[in-house]
């Protein structure tokens, strides 16, 4: 890892463990040092996580580092079952367990005969790569795990790849499914991972349609698809067109027709957006607008796209993780490993639409129009839940935020 002055990428192991924290009825368990598990329940918290008897730990003493000793393991899984009788025990493998070559999966095989709750094991203990990859594992191995074989619900969808580690990831799933019932009349049975329950993903068989809102849940996606022949859509609705287009392939794949009014209103929204780069041409701008934007890949792609239909120049696309977890990206999205490197993009800034989390916000000087989209979140929390960057309401917000850019260069 290179010198980092503000935050490092959080790692493999940390996006399991917020994405697991996040499905109910359930516990997390991590076998490693109790510091371990400590410091990272701060950035939990930023997430709007709750995690209360929720997450333990088993804490590791140098003999069991040694010796390689199991006890404190196989007496915490079944003092929690016990406890709280969960349905499901998640038993995640820390950086010092993972060193030491613990064998996470075997004492689960062995202890699921001693307690009622099911135990899944999870053995990246932060060396894989960083968040991006977390995720991809984490999708994997619940859709794996845990759904059963059931009959098809008409007019159900699951949710693939909802990080609680996005910003306002659960308004951008909130307005999400007041698309899909407005259009379609469907409703939502699991959402991985953002506020979801063990019953609702050993439910996700039964739906009829997959929506993948990022790259890292194609695996899982396309699992499902092998395993209980359910379809997917992968296309993150941000910006108007987008949302047009996420509709319309939901539409096909569902074989239902869009909601006339619906259609009405996103077609008016769709039109009024596309006159905007004339008007704002012929209002006599100083100069052609341009943007920067850091997120997730996805996120970053999409809204570069929006961005292009209202005519800037896209200048910058930042990923906030390694690529080595996204299929096929496309080239003029650039992961910085060495933070002083992408720092100095952003402090070389100026007359910019920037889009980016606290840290990359912070270096901007006061000739930019700046938007917090992504984490992490330095300044203020994450408290509201109904203002999505996806969707109608979504584009509506970044609009706002367009619109007040567009008179600072008058």
């Amino acid at each position: 890892m290179s010198l980092c002055r503000y935050l490092p990428v959080p790692s493999d192991r940390m996006a399991i463990i917020w994405s697991l924290l996040s499905v109910k009825n359930s516990l997390v368990l991590e076998y490693g040092p109790a510091g371990t598990t400590h410091f990272s329940m701060g950035l939990y918290g930023t997430l709007g996580i709750d995690f209360e008897n929720r997450l333990f730990t088993t804490h590791m003493s140098e003999d069991d580092v040694v010796m390689g000793d199991v006890t404190r393991l196989e007496n915490a899984i079944k003092e929690l079952d016990a406890s709280y009788e969960p349905e499901v025990i998640f038993v995640v493998a820390s950086s010092v367990s993972a060193v030491i070559g613990t064998d996470i999966k075997g004492v689960c095989n062995y202890m699921q005969n001693e307690v009622k709750a099911k135990l899944v094991s999870f053995e990246q203990g932060g060396f894989r790569g960083d968040y991006g990859i977390g995720l991809n594992e984490v999708y994997k191995l619940l859709v794996k795990n845990l759904p059963q074989k059931s009959d098809k619900i008409d007019g159900s969808y699951n949710i693939l790849g909802a990080s609680m580690g996005r910003y306002r990831m659960e308004s951008d799933v909130w307005e999400v499914q007041n698309l899909m019932r407005d259009a379609f009349g469907m409703q939502p049975v699991a959402c991985l991972c953002c506020d979801t329950t063990v019953e609702q993903i050993k439910n996700m068989a039964a739906v009829s349609l997959n929506l993948v809102f990022c790259s890292e849940a194609l695996e899982a996606a396309e699992y499902l698809k092998e395993k209980f022949g359910t379809p997917y859509v992968y296309c993150p609705p941000y910006g108007y067109k987008k949302t047009m287009a996420f509709l319309q392939q939901v539409s096909a794949a569902a074989g239902k027709p869009i909601a006339p009014a619906l259609m009405a209103e996103l077609g008016k929204k769709t039109r009024n957006f596309g006159m905007l780069g004339m008007y704002a041409m012929m209002g006599g701008l100083k100069k052609r607008p341009q943007a920067v934007v850091k997120a997730d890949y996805d996120t970053v792609c999409c809204i570069a796209e929006f961005l292009k239909e209202a005519g800037f120049d896209v200048t910058h696309k930042i990923c906030s993780h390694a690529l080595k977890s996204v299929m096929n990206p496309v080239p003029d999205v650039k992961f910085y490993a060495d933070e002083k490197e992408r720092l100095d993009i952003f402090r070389s800034l100026q007359n910019t639409l920037v889009l980016a989390d606290d840290v990359s916000i912070m270096q901007c000087d006061n000739t930019n129009t700046c938007l917090r989209i992504s984490a992490p979140v330095i300044n203020g929390s994450q408290v509201a839940t109904h203002l999505p960057f996806m969707g109608i309401k979504g584009a509506d917000y970044l609009m706002e935020t367009i619109e007040l850019y567009y008179q600072q260069l008058y």
